[in-house]
């Protein structure tokens, strides 16, 4: 084999690894790498508002949400755990006439922007293959983190909603690539928790 020849092939199987590792990752997550982003902290239950002169009672969390609070005080220190999940506390409520903002409807209790280059290939990596998916999750959704990550294919975001006490998580503004498999694999939930660690300044 001439040496043009060992050329020519080495520069076609270094072509073709680039190709895959580009591939790596299904649509959108494969053009997501330098996306700006955003970690949403989530207010994942709120008690139903009581009458006007009702007396005041102790929220009662639904029971899905007690069998997911075990899981949540194992993965997340207490500073990152949505108010009223440890036992004798209950959601806090906001203030009275404050505005509320809103992630899809879950109520917004701090936020981050992700900067470090590292932590968005963590983040576009874990939603960005199937493996990390299942079709086992509960039928609930307590939504207690957020992510949104800007698409360059639309110029909007593309955003995720993480539930760990319900072990799924949930699409908005695109397709998700996995069809049913929703559900997230423990391995999945423990990443999770060291990137939304990471991302709030926790890890």
């Amino acid at each position: 084999m001439t040496r043009a020849l060992v050329f020519a092939f080495a520069l076609s199987t270094l072509l073709v690894t680039m190709t895959g590792c580009g591939s790596s990752l299904a649509q959108p997550f494969d053009k997501m790498q330098d996306s700006q982003m955003t970690v949403y902290r989530l207010q994942n239950y709120e008690p139903p508002a009581a009458p006007a002169n009702a007396p005041a009672a102790q929220p009662q969390l639904p029971p899905l949400l007690q069998q997911g609070a075990q899981l949540l005080n194992q993965l997340l220190p207490p500073g990152l755990l949505p108010p009223g999940l440890i036992p004798g506390t209950a959601p806090v409520p906001p203030p009275a006439n404050a505005t509320v903002y809103r992630f899809h409807d879950f109520r917004i209790l701090s936020y981050q922007m992700v900067s470090d280059s590292k932590l968005k290939g963590d983040i576009v990596n874990v939603f960005g293959k199937e493996s990390n998916f299942t079709d086992s999750h509960a039928d609930c959704a307590f939504a207690e983190f957020g992510f949104a990550i800007s698409d360059p294919r639309t110029g909007g975001t593309d955003d995720i909603l993480v539930s760990f006490s319900c072990s799924n998580v949930r699409a908005f503004n695109f397709q998700w690539p996995y069809n049913s498999k929703v559900g997230i694999t423990p391995d999945t939930a423990k990443t999770l928790a060291t990137i939304v660690q990471k991302a709030f300044g926790n890890g």
